[in-house]
């Protein structure tokens, strides 16, 4: 069964949210429809947004008062995905994936790594290496000085699940504002360096465009290839 992706574009982050919502009904829906997708991968750029989780809202990881996200024009909003606190803005990828896991027969920690393999994959195709941090989710760059070495963070993972259906999902640095990140402490995760594509590639950074389809055909090529292991 294929699983489309859908490009939104730009939007602000509720509306895209709401879209989610839709398309989590949907998918459920769909477990009494014969031959029915068993989800759909949404692709989005956000206007800038910091996101709170239930968790975020219980601590100190906003560093910028209220008032200071407003003159900048970036909004806060609350959200129901795991994690801690993050940003979202342009020249941001953000990959909704929207999946029945129960209909794919996938696991829950299995479809982390799925994410961060699909990352790691797309980094890949433009001559970046991605890391995983066994300490930390999410997809990491070394430094000069030691290249294995997870270093800075270059994609962000938080889901949420409902009814084994997947909400949220990746967001990967192409060409964002980095000062941005200093407004918060991201993901929680303190001393810990952000990077992007073009911090690391420089000329050869991808475009928006490129960076997207990359991250959801390898989404769609991990999916593939959990199903043919079950």
């Amino acid at each position: 069964m294929e699983i489309p992706t859908v490009d939104l574009g730009r939007m602000a982050y509720a509306e895209a949210l709401a879209i989610q919502r839709e398309h989590h009904r949907r998918v459920l829906a769909g477990r009494r429809e014969v031959g029915s997708a068993p989800g759909t991968i949404l692709l989005v750029e956000h206007d800038p947004v910091i996101t709170m989780s239930a968790k975020a809202r219980r601590g100190a990881n906003l560093l910028a008062d209220r008032e200071d996200l407003a003159r900048r024009d970036i909004a806060i909003e609350e959200t129901d995905r795991g994690g801690d606190i993050t940003y979202h803005g342009p020249g941001q990828v953000v990959c909704y994936p929207i999946l029945d896991l129960e209909r794919l027969g996938i696991r829950l920690v299995d479809y982390l790594r799925l994410l961060e393999r699909a990352i790691i994959a797309a980094l890949d195709e433009f001559g970046l290496k991605g890391i995983c941090d066994p300490k930390a989710t999410g997809v990491w760059v070394g430094s000069t000085d030691a290249p294995e070495e997870p270093h800075a963070k270059i994609a962000a993972i938080g889901i949420r699940v409902q009814r084994w259906v997947t909400m949220h999902g990746l967001a990967l640095n192409v060409d964002p504002d980095l000062g941005h990140f200093s407004l918060i402490v991201p993901c929680g995760l303190t001393g810990r360096a952000v990077t992007s594509m073009r911090e690391r590639l420089g000329e050869r950074c991808p475009s928006m465009r490129a960076a997207g389809s990359a991250v959801a055909r390898h989404v769609l090529e991990e999916l593939s290839a959990s199903r043919m292991r079950e």
